[in-house]
């Protein structure tokens, strides 16, 4: 058996990222498959490998959302949280007060207000990295310093457009 250079291994798992599922309707791929693929005049890439190998780099899964999400695809990520309470009476009506005040001073921050027994939660933003979604708590604390003390990052799933 041949015995693959941790070159081009590496290059494999470096690459798995970048190469986009071309195939519509299919759920799963594999960076061999996609490598695979013909299309256009540019040529055909052939890939031999052993079936080892091909367990070793895995299966990428496209998780696209439902039709009514269309073009986002969801991943983990981080939020900013921007605050969290369990008063019956009151946390409700803040967390959709904080919404609507974040949404006229930011009107292109996403907005999640959820309520997960007993809590009432507003988060902010789909980031794909912590430092980003750092950066936007600290421009809401600027913006909202009685929030300031109630905010943090959070990783939870999130929304980011295919088309970026």
């Amino acid at each position: 058996m041949r015995s693959f250079s941790s070159k081009w291994i590496l290059l494999f798992l470096l690459a798995a990222p970048l190469v986009t599922v071309a195939q519509s309707g299919v759920g799963t791929s594999s960076i061999f498959d996609d490598l695979q693929l013909t299309g256009g005049q540019k040529g055909t890439v052939v890939v031999k490998q052993s079936d080892q190998i091909r367990k070793l780099v895995g299966v990428r899964h496209a998780n696209t959302s439902s039709k009514d999400d269309d073009g986002y695809l969801h991943v983990q990520g981080y939020r900013a949280q921007v605050f969290s309470g369990n008063n019956q009476r009151s946390s409700k009506e803040e967390a959709f007060r904080k919404e609507r005040e974040i949404h006229d001073a930011f009107p292109d921050l996403t907005t999640y207000v959820t309520y997960n027994a007993p809590f009432w939660k507003l988060r902010v933003g789909d980031f794909r990295t912590h430092e980003e979604a750092y950066q936007t708590m600290r421009k809401l604390m600027a913006a909202f310093p009685a929030y300031g003390k109630e905010m943090y990052i959070v990783r939870e799933e999130v929304r980011i457009p295919l088309n970026d």
